[in-house]
Protein backbone atom coordinates (compact mmCIF):
# COMPACT_ATOMS: atom_id res chain seq x y z
CA UNK A 1 0.00 0.00 0.00
CA UNK A 2 1.16 3.65 -0.40
CA UNK A 3 2.53 5.00 2.94
CA UNK A 4 2.77 8.85 2.63
CA UNK A 5 4.08 11.02 5.71
CA UNK A 6 2.87 14.67 6.72
CA UNK A 7 3.13 17.10 8.88
CA UNK A 8 0.93 16.88 12.04
CA UNK A 9 -0.28 20.50 11.35
CA UNK A 10 -1.75 18.96 8.15
CA UNK A 11 -2.61 15.47 8.24
CA UNK A 12 -6.69 14.89 7.71
CA UNK A 13 -8.63 12.28 9.46
CA UNK A 14 -11.05 9.66 8.43
CA UNK A 15 -13.97 11.04 10.50
CA UNK A 16 -13.61 14.79 8.81
CA UNK A 17 -13.97 12.99 4.85
CA UNK A 18 -16.99 11.36 6.33
CA UNK A 19 -18.60 14.57 7.37
CA UNK A 20 -17.77 16.29 4.74
CA UNK A 21 -20.38 14.06 2.83
CA UNK A 22 -23.47 15.29 4.94
CA UNK A 23 -25.60 17.65 2.48
CA UNK A 24 -23.95 16.31 -0.68
CA UNK A 25 -26.53 15.06 -2.70
CA UNK A 26 -24.65 13.09 -5.55
CA UNK A 27 -24.85 9.58 -5.81
CA UNK A 28 -21.97 7.90 -3.33
CA UNK A 29 -22.47 4.20 -3.06
CA UNK A 30 -24.19 1.67 -5.52
CA UNK A 31 -24.74 -1.91 -4.90
CA UNK A 32 -26.93 -3.69 -7.40
CA UNK A 33 -30.01 -1.78 -7.53
CA UNK A 34 -29.28 0.11 -4.67
CA UNK A 35 -27.93 4.07 -4.63
CA UNK A 36 -27.14 6.03 -1.70
CA UNK A 37 -25.83 9.34 -1.73
CA UNK A 38 -23.35 10.62 0.04
CA UNK A 39 -25.53 12.54 2.66
CA UNK A 40 -27.61 8.67 3.15
CA UNK A 41 -23.86 7.61 3.67
CA UNK A 42 -22.72 9.66 6.21
CA UNK A 43 -26.40 9.71 7.97
CA UNK A 44 -26.30 6.21 7.98
CA UNK A 45 -22.59 6.48 9.67
CA UNK A 46 -23.81 8.55 12.65
CA UNK A 47 -26.66 6.32 13.27
CA UNK A 48 -24.29 3.81 13.62
CA UNK A 49 -22.09 5.50 15.32
CA UNK A 50 -24.86 6.68 18.09
CA UNK A 51 -25.63 2.91 18.37
CA UNK A 52 -22.26 2.05 18.67
CA UNK A 53 -21.19 4.22 21.82
CA UNK A 54 -24.50 2.75 23.43
CA UNK A 55 -23.42 -0.52 23.09
CA UNK A 56 -19.58 -0.80 23.95
CA UNK A 57 -18.75 -0.99 27.73
CA UNK A 58 -17.21 1.64 29.02
CA UNK A 59 -13.18 0.80 30.00
CA UNK A 60 -12.83 -1.48 27.01
CA UNK A 61 -10.96 -1.67 24.19
CA UNK A 62 -13.08 0.56 21.47
CA UNK A 63 -13.02 -2.43 18.61
CA UNK A 64 -15.90 -4.31 16.62
CA UNK A 65 -15.32 -6.70 14.33
CA UNK A 66 -16.81 -6.96 10.84
CA UNK A 67 -17.77 -10.15 9.40
CA UNK A 68 -19.34 -9.29 6.12
CA UNK A 69 -18.71 -9.75 2.12
CA UNK A 70 -18.54 -6.86 0.43
CA UNK A 71 -22.25 -4.99 1.00
CA UNK A 72 -22.77 -1.05 2.08
CA UNK A 73 -23.10 -2.65 5.70
CA UNK A 74 -19.54 -2.97 5.24
CA UNK A 75 -18.09 0.68 4.39
CA UNK A 76 -21.04 2.30 6.78
CA UNK A 77 -19.51 0.55 9.43
CA UNK A 78 -15.73 1.54 8.68
CA UNK A 79 -17.49 5.24 8.72
CA UNK A 80 -19.24 5.13 11.70
CA UNK A 81 -15.84 3.61 13.94
CA UNK A 82 -14.04 6.69 11.88
CA UNK A 83 -16.86 9.05 13.40
CA UNK A 84 -17.05 7.59 16.79
CA UNK A 85 -13.45 7.07 17.27
CA UNK A 86 -13.56 3.18 17.26
CA UNK A 87 -11.32 0.81 15.36
CA UNK A 88 -12.95 -1.99 13.02
CA UNK A 89 -11.17 -5.56 12.65
CA UNK A 90 -12.17 -6.74 9.23
CA UNK A 91 -12.80 -10.91 10.22
CA UNK A 92 -11.75 -13.18 7.13
CA UNK A 93 -15.35 -15.50 6.42
CA UNK A 94 -12.80 -18.28 5.17
CA UNK A 95 -11.38 -18.90 8.80
CA UNK A 96 -13.23 -21.54 10.63
CA UNK A 97 -14.23 -23.01 14.36
CA UNK A 98 -11.26 -21.85 16.85
CA UNK A 99 -9.22 -19.92 14.37
CA UNK A 100 -12.40 -17.53 14.39
CA UNK A 101 -12.89 -17.43 17.71
CA UNK A 102 -9.15 -16.37 18.50
CA UNK A 103 -9.57 -13.39 15.61
CA UNK A 104 -12.52 -12.08 17.03
CA UNK A 105 -11.17 -12.62 20.99
CA UNK A 106 -7.61 -11.81 20.00
CA UNK A 107 -8.72 -7.98 18.55
CA UNK A 108 -10.95 -7.33 21.41
CA UNK A 109 -14.45 -7.12 19.51
CA UNK A 110 -17.16 -6.34 22.09
CA UNK A 111 -19.50 -6.02 19.42
CA UNK A 112 -19.58 -8.45 15.90
CA UNK A 113 -21.32 -7.29 12.68
CA UNK A 114 -22.48 -10.02 10.77
CA UNK A 115 -25.45 -11.00 8.45
CA UNK A 116 -27.66 -14.05 8.41
CA UNK A 117 -25.18 -15.79 5.53
CA UNK A 118 -22.14 -15.71 7.84
CA UNK A 119 -23.95 -16.84 11.24
CA UNK A 120 -23.52 -20.50 11.24
CA UNK A 121 -19.71 -19.84 11.08
CA UNK A 122 -20.73 -18.41 14.57
CA UNK A 123 -22.35 -21.55 15.63
CA UNK A 124 -20.96 -23.15 18.71
CA UNK A 125 -18.41 -20.57 19.00
CA UNK A 126 -17.28 -19.05 22.31
CA UNK A 127 -17.49 -15.12 22.42
CA UNK A 128 -17.53 -14.11 26.10
CA UNK A 129 -18.91 -10.32 26.40
CA UNK A 130 -19.52 -10.22 22.19
CA UNK A 131 -22.45 -8.61 20.86
CA UNK A 132 -23.54 -9.97 17.73
CA UNK A 133 -25.18 -7.81 15.31
CA UNK A 134 -26.59 -9.18 12.31
CA UNK A 135 -27.58 -6.29 9.71
CA UNK A 136 -30.20 -7.99 7.57
CA UNK A 137 -32.93 -8.63 10.28
CA UNK A 138 -35.55 -6.81 11.41
CA UNK A 139 -34.17 -6.52 15.15
CA UNK A 140 -31.24 -4.58 13.86
CA UNK A 141 -33.39 -2.31 12.28
CA UNK A 142 -35.00 -1.59 15.61
CA UNK A 143 -31.91 -1.16 16.92
CA UNK A 144 -30.65 1.58 14.16
CA UNK A 145 -34.05 3.32 14.05
CA UNK A 146 -33.76 5.82 17.17
CA UNK A 147 -30.52 6.76 16.14
CA UNK A 148 -32.37 7.72 12.71
CA UNK A 149 -31.94 11.56 13.41
CA UNK A 150 -28.14 11.66 14.70
CA UNK A 151 -25.45 13.69 13.11
CA UNK A 152 -21.65 13.19 11.95
CA UNK A 153 -19.60 14.11 14.95
CA UNK A 154 -22.51 14.00 17.77
CA UNK A 155 -21.52 10.31 19.22
CA UNK A 156 -17.85 9.73 20.45
CA UNK A 157 -16.05 7.49 21.85
CA UNK A 158 -13.35 10.11 23.04
CA UNK A 159 -11.28 12.82 21.03
CA UNK A 160 -11.30 11.61 17.56
CA UNK A 161 -7.58 12.34 16.33
CA UNK A 162 -5.19 11.69 12.84
CA UNK A 163 -4.04 9.17 15.91
CA UNK A 164 -6.59 7.48 16.80
CA UNK A 165 -6.50 3.27 15.59
CA UNK A 166 -9.16 3.00 12.62
CA UNK A 167 -8.36 -0.57 11.64
CA UNK A 168 -6.62 -3.82 12.67
CA UNK A 169 -6.38 -5.62 9.68
CA UNK A 170 -5.33 -9.02 9.59
CA UNK A 171 -2.23 -9.84 7.42
CA UNK A 172 -2.18 -12.69 5.14
CA UNK A 173 0.49 -14.66 6.69
CA UNK A 174 0.63 -18.38 5.00
CA UNK A 175 2.29 -19.85 8.90
CA UNK A 176 1.28 -19.13 12.21
CA UNK A 177 -1.74 -17.21 13.66
CA UNK A 178 -2.90 -13.75 11.23
CA UNK A 179 -1.05 -10.99 12.85
CA UNK A 180 -3.63 -7.15 13.38
CA UNK A 181 -1.40 -4.32 11.96
CA UNK A 182 -2.65 -1.36 13.16
CA UNK A 183 -3.88 1.57 10.71
CA UNK A 184 -4.68 5.06 12.59
CA UNK A 185 -7.34 7.89 10.85
CA UNK A 186 -4.23 9.87 10.01
CA UNK A 187 -2.40 7.35 7.76
CA UNK A 188 -5.49 6.03 6.24
CA UNK A 189 -6.35 9.87 5.26
CA UNK A 190 -3.46 10.32 3.58
CA UNK A 191 -2.82 6.82 1.98
CA UNK A 192 -5.99 8.11 0.36
CA UNK A 193 -5.00 11.15 -0.34
CA UNK A 194 -1.80 10.22 -2.10
CA UNK A 195 -3.40 7.77 -4.39
CA UNK A 196 -5.58 10.27 -5.68
CA UNK A 197 -3.01 12.67 -5.99
CA UNK A 198 -0.81 9.20 -8.07
CA UNK A 199 -4.15 8.48 -10.29
CA UNK A 200 -5.65 12.41 -10.48
CA UNK A 201 -9.05 10.57 -9.66
CA UNK A 202 -11.78 12.52 -8.62
CA UNK A 203 -15.79 13.51 -7.50
CA UNK A 204 -16.46 12.27 -11.26
CA UNK A 205 -14.66 8.97 -10.77
CA UNK A 206 -16.49 5.46 -9.98
CA UNK A 207 -14.11 3.14 -7.66
CA UNK A 208 -15.65 -0.52 -8.11
CA UNK A 209 -14.45 -2.53 -5.07
CA UNK A 210 -14.53 -6.23 -5.80
CA UNK A 211 -11.54 -7.11 -3.55
CA UNK A 212 -13.20 -8.39 0.16
CA UNK A 213 -12.93 -5.30 2.06
CA UNK A 214 -11.90 -7.38 5.26
CA UNK A 215 -8.09 -7.09 3.64
CA UNK A 216 -5.96 -4.06 3.46
CA UNK A 217 -6.04 -3.42 -0.43
CA UNK A 218 -9.91 -2.87 -0.61
CA UNK A 219 -9.85 -0.33 2.07
CA UNK A 220 -6.67 1.46 2.14
CA UNK A 221 -5.48 1.27 -1.76
CA UNK A 222 -9.83 2.00 -2.73
CA UNK A 223 -12.23 2.78 -0.36
CA UNK A 224 -9.75 5.57 1.34
CA UNK A 225 -8.95 7.17 -1.90
CA UNK A 226 -12.70 7.44 -3.18
CA UNK A 227 -13.80 9.06 0.20
CA UNK A 228 -10.94 11.18 -0.02
CA UNK A 229 -11.63 12.33 -3.53
CA UNK A 230 -15.61 12.42 -2.92
CA UNK A 231 -15.77 9.33 -5.35
CA UNK A 232 -18.87 6.99 -5.65
CA UNK A 233 -17.89 3.30 -4.67
CA UNK A 234 -19.41 0.54 -6.40
CA UNK A 235 -19.71 -2.83 -4.62
CA UNK A 236 -19.37 -5.90 -5.39
CA UNK A 237 -20.43 -9.02 -3.02
CA UNK A 238 -17.06 -11.38 -3.80
CA UNK A 239 -14.52 -11.15 -6.74
CA UNK A 240 -16.14 -12.66 -9.76
CA UNK A 241 -14.14 -13.03 -12.83
CA UNK A 242 -17.14 -14.05 -15.25
CA UNK A 243 -18.86 -10.81 -14.02
CA UNK A 244 -16.01 -8.26 -14.07
CA UNK A 245 -16.92 -6.37 -17.24
CA UNK A 246 -20.75 -6.40 -16.70
CA UNK A 247 -20.18 -4.49 -13.37
CA UNK A 248 -17.47 -1.90 -15.08
CA UNK A 249 -20.31 -1.42 -17.98
CA UNK A 250 -23.19 -1.44 -15.26
CA UNK A 251 -21.38 0.74 -12.55
CA UNK A 252 -19.35 3.01 -15.47
CA UNK A 253 -16.52 2.02 -13.12
CA UNK A 254 -13.36 4.27 -14.05
CA UNK A 255 -10.95 2.71 -11.25
CA UNK A 256 -10.66 -0.69 -9.49
CA UNK A 257 -7.66 -2.63 -7.22
CA UNK A 258 -6.58 -5.99 -7.43
CA UNK A 259 -4.40 -8.75 -5.53
CA UNK A 260 -3.18 -11.90 -6.78
CA UNK A 261 -4.82 -14.51 -8.98
CA UNK A 262 -7.52 -11.68 -9.85
CA UNK A 263 -6.13 -10.71 -13.28
CA UNK A 264 -5.28 -13.73 -14.59
CA UNK A 265 -8.69 -15.25 -13.80
CA UNK A 266 -10.24 -12.23 -15.94
CA UNK A 267 -8.20 -13.00 -18.75
CA UNK A 268 -9.09 -16.78 -18.39
CA UNK A 269 -13.10 -15.67 -19.77
CA UNK A 270 -13.81 -15.74 -22.97
CA UNK A 271 -13.01 -12.72 -25.34
CA UNK A 272 -15.94 -10.62 -26.19
CA UNK A 273 -16.20 -8.29 -28.98
CA UNK A 274 -16.87 -5.41 -26.82
CA UNK A 275 -14.08 -6.06 -24.49
CA UNK A 276 -12.81 -2.49 -25.04
CA UNK A 277 -16.12 -0.87 -24.25
CA UNK A 278 -16.39 0.59 -20.93
CA UNK A 279 -15.15 3.39 -19.10
CA UNK A 280 -12.49 1.64 -17.13
CA UNK A 281 -9.05 3.41 -17.07
CA UNK A 282 -7.07 2.16 -14.41
CA UNK A 283 -6.09 -1.01 -12.18
CA UNK A 284 -4.16 -0.76 -9.64
CA UNK A 285 -2.62 -3.71 -7.18
CA UNK A 286 0.17 -6.17 -6.88
CA UNK A 287 1.35 -9.80 -8.02
CA UNK A 288 -0.48 -9.22 -11.71
CA UNK A 289 3.24 -9.88 -13.31
CA UNK A 290 4.29 -8.36 -16.91
CA UNK A 291 3.25 -10.68 -18.59
CA UNK A 292 -0.64 -10.20 -17.48
CA UNK A 293 -0.44 -6.93 -17.52
CA UNK A 294 0.38 -6.39 -20.91
CA UNK A 295 -1.83 -9.11 -21.86
CA UNK A 296 -4.70 -6.79 -20.18
CA UNK A 297 -4.26 -3.79 -21.68
CA UNK A 298 -4.40 -5.14 -25.20
CA UNK A 299 -7.50 -6.92 -24.86
CA UNK A 300 -9.45 -4.73 -22.72
CA UNK A 301 -6.72 -1.19 -23.18
CA UNK A 302 -7.02 -0.86 -19.10
CA UNK A 303 -3.66 0.43 -17.55
CA UNK A 304 -2.31 -1.51 -14.69
CA UNK A 305 -0.21 -0.14 -12.40
CA UNK A 306 1.92 -2.70 -10.27
CA UNK A 307 2.95 -1.42 -6.92
CA UNK A 308 4.42 -2.53 -4.18
CA UNK A 309 4.01 -1.81 -0.17
CA UNK A 310 3.54 -3.73 3.23
CA UNK A 311 0.33 -3.07 4.02
CA UNK A 312 1.81 -2.83 7.64
CA UNK A 313 2.75 0.76 5.92
CA UNK A 314 6.51 0.47 6.36
CA UNK A 315 7.79 0.90 3.14
CA UNK A 316 6.56 1.27 -1.05
CA UNK A 317 7.90 1.71 -4.00
CA UNK A 318 6.53 3.55 -6.77
CA UNK A 319 6.33 2.67 -10.73
CA UNK A 320 8.08 5.88 -12.29
CA UNK A 321 8.79 6.87 -16.23
CA UNK A 322 11.30 4.55 -17.19
CA UNK A 323 11.10 1.38 -15.49
CA UNK A 324 12.86 -0.90 -17.08
CA UNK A 325 10.58 -4.63 -17.23
CA UNK A 326 10.81 -6.77 -14.46
CA UNK A 327 11.21 -4.07 -12.29
CA UNK A 328 8.86 -2.39 -9.32
CA UNK A 329 9.48 0.60 -9.88
CA UNK A 330 11.87 3.43 -7.26
CA UNK A 331 11.71 3.69 -3.25
CA UNK A 332 8.25 6.46 -2.63
CA UNK A 333 8.64 9.39 -1.56
CA UNK A 334 10.44 9.28 2.21
CA UNK A 335 11.69 5.96 2.06
CA UNK A 336 15.09 5.23 2.53
CA UNK A 337 14.97 1.58 1.21
CA UNK A 338 17.69 -0.77 1.03
CA UNK A 339 18.72 -4.75 -0.32
CA UNK A 340 20.73 -6.02 2.77
CA UNK A 341 21.98 -9.46 3.58
CA UNK A 342 20.06 -10.24 7.06
CA UNK A 343 22.82 -11.82 8.01
CA UNK A 344 25.41 -9.15 8.40
CA UNK A 345 22.86 -6.02 7.81
CA UNK A 346 25.02 -4.53 4.89
CA UNK A 347 23.76 -3.46 1.80
CA UNK A 348 24.05 -6.32 -1.39
CA UNK A 349 25.79 -5.73 -4.21
CA UNK A 350 24.04 -3.68 -7.10
CA UNK A 351 22.41 -6.25 -9.59
CA UNK A 352 24.27 -7.03 -12.84
CA UNK A 353 22.24 -8.54 -16.21
CA UNK A 354 23.73 -9.85 -19.14
CA UNK A 355 22.21 -8.81 -22.61
CA UNK A 356 19.15 -11.37 -22.50
CA UNK A 357 17.77 -9.55 -18.64
CA UNK A 358 19.57 -12.46 -16.76
CA UNK A 359 20.31 -11.78 -13.73
CA UNK A 360 24.40 -12.76 -13.11
CA UNK A 361 25.16 -12.22 -9.58
CA UNK A 362 22.27 -13.22 -7.77
CA UNK A 363 24.15 -14.94 -4.74
CA UNK A 364 25.87 -11.25 -3.91
CA UNK A 365 22.66 -9.25 -5.45
CA UNK A 366 19.57 -10.73 -3.41
CA UNK A 367 18.63 -9.91 -0.01
CA UNK A 368 15.89 -8.64 2.40
CA UNK A 369 14.42 -5.34 1.53
CA UNK A 370 14.33 -2.63 4.42
CA UNK A 371 13.16 0.99 5.07
CA UNK A 372 16.12 2.30 7.15
CA UNK A 373 14.11 5.76 7.13
CA UNK A 374 11.55 6.80 9.03
CA UNK A 375 8.17 5.21 8.45
CA UNK A 376 4.51 5.04 9.45
CA UNK A 377 4.30 1.33 10.54
CA UNK A 378 2.15 1.25 13.05
CA UNK A 379 2.86 -2.23 14.61
CA UNK A 380 0.59 -5.52 15.35
CA UNK A 381 -2.31 -5.41 18.01
CA UNK A 382 -0.67 -7.21 21.34
CA UNK A 383 2.18 -8.19 19.26
CA UNK A 384 5.64 -7.77 20.75
CA UNK A 385 7.42 -10.42 19.42
CA UNK A 386 6.17 -9.73 15.76
CA UNK A 387 6.77 -5.65 16.10
CA UNK A 388 10.31 -6.14 17.12
CA UNK A 389 10.85 -9.11 14.15
CA UNK A 390 9.90 -6.06 12.11
CA UNK A 391 11.57 -3.24 14.08
CA UNK A 392 15.40 -4.88 14.13
CA UNK A 393 17.76 -2.48 15.14
CA UNK A 394 15.90 0.65 14.28
CA UNK A 395 14.83 -0.36 10.44
CA UNK A 396 11.74 -1.41 9.25
CA UNK A 397 12.58 -5.53 7.78
CA UNK A 398 9.70 -6.25 4.92
CA UNK A 399 10.46 -9.84 5.32
CA UNK A 400 10.42 -9.94 1.18
CA UNK A 401 13.69 -10.29 -0.78
CA UNK A 402 14.43 -7.85 -3.83
CA UNK A 403 17.53 -7.10 -5.99
CA UNK A 404 18.67 -3.35 -7.02
CA UNK A 405 19.68 -2.40 -10.40
CA UNK A 406 22.64 0.15 -11.00
CA UNK A 407 20.48 2.85 -11.50
CA UNK A 408 18.47 2.41 -8.81
CA UNK A 409 15.43 0.50 -9.79
CA UNK A 410 14.07 -2.18 -7.42
CA UNK A 411 12.91 -5.98 -8.38
CA UNK A 412 10.87 -8.30 -6.57
CA UNK A 413 12.77 -11.63 -5.83
CA UNK A 414 10.42 -13.55 -3.72
CA UNK A 415 8.53 -13.79 0.23
CA UNK A 416 11.30 -14.65 2.66
CA UNK A 417 9.55 -17.88 2.84
CA UNK A 418 9.98 -18.67 -1.33
CA UNK A 419 13.91 -18.33 -1.58
CA UNK A 420 15.36 -20.69 -3.90
CA UNK A 421 19.37 -21.85 -3.73
CA UNK A 422 19.44 -24.09 -6.38
CA UNK A 423 23.88 -25.63 -6.54
CA UNK A 424 24.87 -22.74 -4.39
CA UNK A 425 22.92 -20.18 -6.67
CA UNK A 426 20.65 -17.60 -5.40
CA UNK A 427 17.30 -17.56 -7.72
CA UNK A 428 14.47 -15.54 -7.62
CA UNK A 429 11.08 -17.15 -8.12
CA UNK A 430 9.34 -14.07 -9.33
CA UNK A 431 11.46 -13.82 -12.15
CA UNK A 432 11.03 -17.41 -13.08
CA UNK A 433 6.79 -17.00 -12.67
CA UNK A 434 7.12 -13.96 -15.16
CA UNK A 435 9.38 -16.33 -17.37
CA UNK A 436 6.70 -19.31 -17.63
CA UNK A 437 3.58 -16.80 -17.74
CA UNK A 438 5.04 -15.90 -21.47
CA UNK A 439 3.67 -19.68 -22.48
CA UNK A 440 0.45 -19.04 -24.54
CA UNK A 441 -0.72 -22.62 -22.58
CA UNK A 442 -0.79 -21.03 -19.19
CA UNK A 443 -3.26 -19.58 -16.98
CA UNK A 444 -1.49 -19.07 -13.77
CA UNK A 445 1.70 -20.31 -12.18
CA UNK A 446 3.51 -20.18 -8.68
CA UNK A 447 7.21 -21.43 -8.34
CA UNK A 448 8.39 -22.61 -5.45
CA UNK A 449 11.65 -24.89 -3.67
CA UNK A 450 11.43 -28.70 -3.02
CA UNK A 451 14.28 -29.82 -1.41
CA UNK A 452 17.14 -31.56 -3.40
CA UNK A 453 18.19 -35.02 -2.13
CA UNK A 454 21.29 -33.79 -1.24
CA UNK A 455 21.37 -30.27 -0.69
CA UNK A 456 20.02 -26.91 -1.38
CA UNK A 457 16.55 -26.54 -3.15
CA UNK A 458 15.05 -27.73 -6.49
CA UNK A 459 12.62 -25.39 -8.79
CA UNK A 460 9.58 -26.81 -8.66
CA UNK A 461 6.56 -24.75 -11.34
CA UNK A 462 2.91 -24.95 -10.17
CA UNK A 463 0.83 -24.43 -13.90
CA UNK A 464 -2.84 -24.21 -14.37
CA UNK A 465 -3.03 -24.56 -18.20
CA UNK A 466 -5.88 -24.03 -20.89
CA UNK A 467 -5.03 -27.37 -22.40
CA UNK A 468 -3.47 -30.88 -21.75
CA UNK A 469 0.52 -30.56 -20.31
CA UNK A 470 2.53 -31.09 -23.75
CA UNK A 471 6.31 -31.68 -22.31
CA UNK A 472 7.86 -31.43 -25.90
CA UNK A 473 6.31 -28.04 -26.53
CA UNK A 474 7.27 -26.97 -22.91
CA UNK A 475 10.22 -28.14 -23.41
CA UNK A 476 10.69 -26.26 -26.67
CA UNK A 477 9.33 -22.91 -25.01
CA UNK A 478 11.99 -23.11 -22.37
CA UNK A 479 14.67 -23.29 -25.07
CA UNK A 480 13.79 -20.72 -26.74
CA UNK A 481 13.38 -17.90 -23.64
CA UNK A 482 16.85 -15.98 -23.52
CA UNK A 483 16.45 -14.82 -19.93
CA UNK A 484 16.07 -18.46 -18.48
CA UNK A 485 18.92 -18.65 -16.35
CA UNK A 486 20.74 -22.74 -16.36
CA UNK A 487 19.14 -23.65 -12.77
CA UNK A 488 15.94 -22.10 -13.45
CA UNK A 489 14.11 -24.37 -15.76
CA UNK A 490 11.77 -26.59 -13.37
CA UNK A 491 13.11 -29.70 -12.37
CA UNK A 492 9.79 -30.49 -11.03
CA UNK A 493 6.07 -29.25 -12.83
CA UNK A 494 2.71 -30.10 -11.15
CA UNK A 495 -0.43 -29.53 -13.60
CA UNK A 496 -3.48 -28.34 -11.64
CA UNK A 497 -7.01 -27.40 -12.73
CA UNK A 498 -6.97 -24.02 -10.71
CA UNK A 499 -3.86 -22.95 -8.15
CA UNK A 500 -4.88 -22.97 -4.62
CA UNK A 501 -5.49 -19.52 -3.28
CA UNK A 502 -6.27 -17.63 0.01
CA UNK A 503 -9.30 -15.64 0.74
CA UNK A 504 -7.75 -12.42 -0.98
CA UNK A 505 -6.72 -14.54 -4.05
CA UNK A 506 -3.00 -14.63 -3.47
CA UNK A 507 -1.41 -17.91 -4.92
CA UNK A 508 -1.54 -20.13 -1.49
CA UNK A 509 2.26 -21.46 -1.48
CA UNK A 510 2.51 -22.35 1.81
CA UNK A 511 0.14 -24.89 0.54
CA UNK A 512 2.31 -26.02 -2.28
CA UNK A 513 5.09 -26.11 -0.26
CA UNK A 514 3.40 -28.25 2.23
CA UNK A 515 2.27 -30.91 -0.38
CA UNK A 516 5.48 -31.13 -2.21
CA UNK A 517 6.32 -33.78 -4.28
CA UNK A 518 3.15 -36.45 -4.33
CA UNK A 519 0.49 -35.06 -2.25
CA UNK A 520 -2.05 -33.43 -3.12
CA UNK A 521 -4.29 -32.60 -6.59
CA UNK A 522 -2.49 -32.63 -9.79
CA UNK A 523 -0.07 -35.03 -11.95
CA UNK A 524 3.41 -34.08 -11.76
CA UNK A 525 6.26 -34.16 -14.04
CA UNK A 526 9.82 -33.99 -13.57
CA UNK A 527 13.40 -33.99 -15.40
CA UNK A 528 15.57 -36.75 -13.72
CA UNK A 529 19.20 -35.88 -13.42
CA UNK A 530 21.36 -36.49 -16.60
CA UNK A 531 17.90 -36.13 -19.15
CA UNK A 532 16.37 -32.93 -20.88
CA UNK A 533 12.76 -34.90 -21.38
CA UNK A 534 10.02 -34.49 -19.03
CA UNK A 535 8.49 -37.40 -17.83
CA UNK A 536 5.23 -38.35 -15.29
CA UNK A 537 6.78 -39.18 -11.86
CA UNK A 538 5.72 -42.17 -10.17
CA UNK A 539 4.64 -42.70 -6.26
CA UNK A 540 7.70 -44.81 -5.91
CA UNK A 541 9.93 -41.73 -7.26
CA UNK A 542 8.29 -39.35 -4.97
CA UNK A 543 8.55 -41.20 -2.08
CA UNK A 544 11.62 -42.71 -1.99
CA UNK A 545 10.66 -46.49 -3.05
CA UNK A 546 13.34 -46.67 -5.52
CA UNK A 547 16.65 -45.40 -4.23
CA UNK A 548 18.35 -42.11 -5.54
CA UNK A 549 15.38 -41.79 -7.80
CA UNK A 550 15.21 -38.14 -7.44
CA UNK A 551 18.61 -37.53 -7.41
CA UNK A 552 20.69 -39.20 -4.65
CA UNK A 553 19.67 -40.74 -1.16
CA UNK A 554 17.32 -38.27 0.37
CA UNK A 555 18.32 -36.61 3.44
CA UNK A 556 15.18 -35.69 4.69
CA UNK A 557 11.11 -36.80 3.08
CA UNK A 558 10.60 -35.67 0.33
CA UNK A 559 7.23 -34.13 0.99
CA UNK A 560 8.82 -31.78 3.29
CA UNK A 561 7.58 -28.95 5.35
CA UNK A 562 9.30 -26.03 4.30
Amino acid sequence: MTAIKKSASTVSTVSEYVQRQWGDRRTGLRYGDLELTHHRIAAGAAARAALLTELLPRGVEPHLGVLLDNTPEFPLWLSAAALAGAAVAGINPTRRGSELARDILHTECRVLVTGRVHLSLLEGLELPGVRVLVTDTEEYERLLAPYGGAKPGESTLGPVSPASRLLLYFTSGSTGAPKAAICSQGRLAAAGEALVSQFGTGRDDVHYICMPMFHGNAVIANWAPALTAGATVALRDRFSASGFLDDVRAYGATYFTYVGRAIQYVLATPERADDREHGLRTGFGTEAGAVDADRFAQRFGVRLVEGYGSSEGGAAIQRTPGTPPGAIGRPAPGGDLAVVDPSTGRECERARFDEAGRLLNGAVAMGELVNRGPNPFEGYWRNASADAERRRGGWYWTGDLFFRDTEGFLYFAARADDRLRVDSENLAAAMIENILARWERVTGVAVYAVPDPVTGDQVMAALSLRSAFDPAAFLEFLASQPDLGTKMAPRFVRVLRRLPVTATNKVHRAVLRREGFWEGEGEVWWRPPGTESYRRLSEAEATGELPGALGGPPTHPPVAQR
